[in-house]
């Protein structure tokens, strides 16, 4: 009977994969060539979560593991850290920003203790002042989570409206500034402007406590599902999209929104 723990058996594996006689594709990764790979798998993952697949939510997140222990085994390779390094300062880490659990401080509610995460995480980084509130959430965060996580950073400094009629109002505003953008003929002027409506509408979903990265998706799907039932009842007919006039596509379109069943994409 094998004795190695599970992570045993896989830092093991990773191990010979890199060695000599591993692996040609393995051995020549670098942690620059890894990046993209972690990126797709971490959304792999978040694909498995939303589509309710135990199995397949399992094989995500071995996914994403291999990712951590390849890394891991690089710098091991180069005498910088090893795996256990990595578990062991994240550990360290939990247990030192959680002392209403592992200490004596006390945190009634999850406002409690982000509010001494957020300190704890500063005083960490005391000799490395910030020199905004903003920095330090990461360049390459899709655009709509930067957007979000930058003001909800200025937010807890008071940087924020009072109530959620402000908030419409800004992004009105930001409309109309990009009507008269695109009016201008300025290409770069609207963009701009775009851009600007963009964050204030984030900012209204960030108002509210709604995920703009959830609604955005949401939306999404909805439009595949109505779209693709679109499609399928103009092949019933016998024609092609391309042989509708956009009037009769827009009528199928309605008549599809109208139907219940396919009001929402399916689950």
């Amino acid at each position: 009977m094998n004795s190695e723990s599970g992570i045993e058996r896989l830092l093991g594996v990773v191990e010979r994969l890199r060695g000599e006689d591993g692996c040609p594709w393995d051995r020549e990764q670098t942690l620059d060539s890894l990046r993209q790979y972690l990126v797709e798998e971490c959304y792999e993952l978040v694909d498995a979560i939303d589509g309710g697949n135990v199995d397949q939510h399992l094989d995500e997140l071995g996914d994403v593991l291999l990712q951590v222990v390849l890394q891991s085994e690089i710098r091991k390779e180069e005498k910088a850290f090893c795996f256990d390094d990595v578990a062991n300062h994240l550990s360290d880490k939990l247990i030192r920003r959680h002392p209403h659990v592992f200490g004596d401080v006390i945190a009634d509610t999850a406002e409690d203790v982000v509010r001494n995460w957020v300190a704890i995480k500063d005083e960490e980084k005391g000799s490395k002042p910030k020199k905004s509130i903003v920095d330090g959430i990461p360049r390459h965060l899709p655009s709509l989570h930067r957007a979000h996580k930058i003001q909800e950073r200025a937010s807890r400094v008071g940087f924020d409206w009072d109530n959620v009629k402000d908030v419409f109002a800004k992004v009105e505003e930001e409309l109309e500034e990009v009507r008269e953008a695109l009016a201008s003929g300025d290409a770069e002027h609207f963009k701009e402007e775009l851009g600007d409506l963009f964050f204030a509408t984030v900012n209204l979903s960030r108002f509210e406590k709604v995920d703009p990265n959830a609604a955005l998706d949401g939306a999404t799907t909805k439009f595949v599902s109505r779209f693709s039932e679109v499609e399928k009842r103009i092949k019933a007919s016998g024609r092609l999209m391309s042989d509708c006039t956009l009037e009769e596509l827009d009528a199928e379109w309605d008549a599809v929104k109208a139907d219940k069943t396919n009001a929402l994409p399916p689950s």
